[in-house]
């Protein structure tokens, strides 16, 4: 029975990646309402994050439509969101969708006339944490055209309302989402295919902007990279844990919550055929804080109210010591080495990603280099309070090291 699931479900994914641009058409008119896109594990008490899904879907008694879709648990993922946002004022319900319901046929529900007029008429549209191929499966046709469902999904979104998700949730929010991905090295090592790797997702945000969740404590910028090279991506969105971007009709991104964003730019970037293993030059990376805003239309940055005075002025005692981690993938190790690396006179630093065990016999893993530089573009501003930093426009550099003729580096501080 599982090898006949197994291949129903690759079967689906093979339509879905020949159909979907169906699914993904641009509406005519663009959508006048709201995206919070969370980065996972949304914390019950988190009242900012909470609060604004239920101002931006129309304040105290707001109808807010729950699908539960990615969920290895719908019912109890499905109870649980709709008591927080009840919680903070709204009127939520849960929506019985999902591949995972027993006794439940997904595509029916999918196609009810009356839960999607349920949906329609609602001011809000929230989709927990799971398994975001959950959420593509039961939202869209065999064909890749749209289901009843996510075509009131989209009304909501066209005529005002916010569509928010968190984890699952928020990798649906642009027109290509992570699918069931290797590890970050091993993506690093072995790339991202169509299909396996990286699949359709809903495009909410549109078909510019790529979006990643867990961003910092499971370092997941180093994954983005090679999929925004794959699909064209020139501006790329990894947001935090209990954390959120906020877009507005604009297109204007407002990061809010505990952590922050990564803002990726590929603009500029170059990789090398000829070099052994992946590798990009010139890539941008940039740390959004909480309360600093994104224009995506403009490509501008305006820091937190509290931050607004506090550029970090050249001239000013900087340290005088190597910036290197030995464990850029780990949690919050890119940002640490960004902050470092803008208070020191050098003006280069390096972070190592290797697994550190042996493949085989005498046989290393790979391991890959990551060289941030300061450019005349870089720029940092801080929030000396909390010590919190907004970081822009930092090189990044990453390649494959030999690992036959080049060891891998060791500093010490």
């Amino acid at each position: 029975m599982r090898m006949f699931s197994l291949r129903l479900r690759t079967l689906f994914q093979a339509a879905l990646l020949a159909a979907l641009p169906l699914a993904q058409a641009a509406p005519a008119v663009a959508p006048q309402g709201s995206l919070v896109i969370v980065g996972g594990g949304l914390k019950a008490d988190n009242a900012e994050i909470w609060q604004r899904i239920v101002t931006l879907a129309g304040g105290p008694g707001a109808r807010i439509a729950v699908l539960p879709s990615a969920s290895a648990n719908p019912e109890r993922a499905g109870q649980w969101i709709s008591e927080r946002l009840n919680s903070y004022g709204a009127a939520a319900f849960v929506v019985p969708l999902s591949v995972r319901l027993a006794d439940t046929d997904f595509r029916k529900v999918a196609e009810d006339a009356e839960l999607a007029s349920a949906v329609r008429s609602a001011g809000g549209v929230f989709f927990p944490g799971g398994d975001q191929s959950r959420i593509t499966e039961a939202l869209v046709r065999a064909d890749g055209s749209r289901t009843a469902m996510l075509d009131a999904v989209w009304d909501v979104y066209r005529r005002g309302g916010v569509v928010a998700g968190d984890s699952a949730g928020a990798a649906i929010m642009s027109s290509t989402m992570f699918y069931a991905p290797n590890s970050v090295l091993a993506t690093l090592r072995s790339g991202v295919a169509d299909g396996r790797d990286i699949a359709p997702g809903l495009g909410f945000i549109g078909d510019d902007v790529f979006v990643d969740q867990h961003l910092l404590v499971r370092g997941r910028f180093a994954r983005m990279i090679p999929a925004m090279l794959k699909k064209g991506y020139k501006v790329g969105l990894g947001i935090d844990e209990n954390t959120a971007m906020v877009v507005d009709r604009r297109r204007q991104v407002e990061i809010i919550g505990v952590k922050g964003a990564l803002l990726i730019d590929l603009t500029h970037a170059t990789t090398d055929s000829a070099r052994a293993g992946f590798n990009v030059s010139n890539a941008v990376l940039s740390y959004l804080d909480r309360g600093d805003r994104y224009d995506l239309a403009t490509h501008t940055f305006t820091p937190a109210p509290e931050k607004a005075g506090g550029r970090l002025a050249d001239g000013r005692e900087l340290a005088r010591q190597p910036v290197y981690s030995s464990d850029i993938l780990g949690r919050n190790a890119v940002v640490e080495l960004m902050e470092n690396l803008v208070n020191n006179h050098e003006n280069e630093a390096i972070g190592i990603a290797t697994s550190g065990r042996e493949m085989g016999e005498g046989v290393q893993p790979p391991a890959f280099q990551f060289t941030f530089r300061k450019t005349p573009d870089s720029v940092a501003y801080l929030k000396p309070e909390t010590h919190n930093y907004s970081i822009l426009n930092l090189r990044l550099d990453i390649r494959q090291l030999d690992a036959a003729s080049e060891p891998v580096p060791v500093l010490s501080n």
